[in-house]
């Protein structure tokens, strides 16, 4: 009977450890984000961090790009020395890696945003720091299909509105990784051979 309480257990374990394991952190930095009513772009952004990719842990270095543009612009509000502007979705989200470190070489991940605002708060007369916020949702170079969240936060711009370039600060990504065919493989095969033995026990 333990043994048979064991096996259940494990049975019910066995999803949870192929699909806990699940997202992957990107960090990037510089570059230039262009603001104008056709929306915003980041260009020349460094992938400097790479954390949970394809079962690696952290690996750091210069890893590639990350670049993205978003909507056209529909309205902004202003509460106190805060304005927060949003953009409509669409637009484009690539992180693509240089073959460092053992990252891949070529597009990485491919997507799309949704949701974005870019917040701009007042600090003094010559400065702003802006915050920007996105959900992305896009596909992982192995076709698998995944989204996350990207937020960005530029410090020390005299710019007191998203028009025009501002100096890119960091940016940190974090995406729902999806567990390789091989691993559903070996899940599935793993369940039908606790199914058999527990039906074997069952009879006995």
């Amino acid at each position: 009977m333990k043994r048979m309480l064991w096996m259940v257990l494990l049975t019910l374990a066995l999803p949870m450890a192929a699909f806990a394991s699940s997202s992957v952190d990107f960090s990037n930095s510089g570059g230039v984000l262009s603001g104008s009513s056709a929306g915003l772009s980041l260009t020349g952004s460094e992938l400097f961090a790479v954390n949970g990719l394809n079962g690696m842990g952290l690996v750091q270095g210069n890893l590639g790009t990350v670049s993205f543009t978003t909507g056209a612009f529909v309205s902004q509000t202003t509460q106190g020395n805060t304005t927060t502007y949003t953009f409509a979705a669409g637009g484009t989200f690539q992180i693509a890696g240089n073959g460092s470190n053992g990252v891949p070489n070529g597009v990485i991940f491919n997507g799309t945003f949704t949701n974005v605002t870019l917040t701009g708060t007042k600090i003094s007369n010559k400065l702003y720091v802006y915050t920007l916020q996105g959900q992305i949702t896009g596909t992982w170079a192995n076709g698998a299909t995944s989204g996350g969240e990207t937020v960005a936060v530029t410090f020390a711009t005299k710019n007191s509105t998203y028009i025009g370039q501002i100096n890119f600060g960091s940016g940190d990504t974090t995406i729902a990784a999806v567990p390789e065919p091989g691993t559903l493989g070996l899940l599935g095969t793993g369940l039908v051979g606790l199914a058999g033995l527990l039906r074997r026990k069952m009879r006995a």
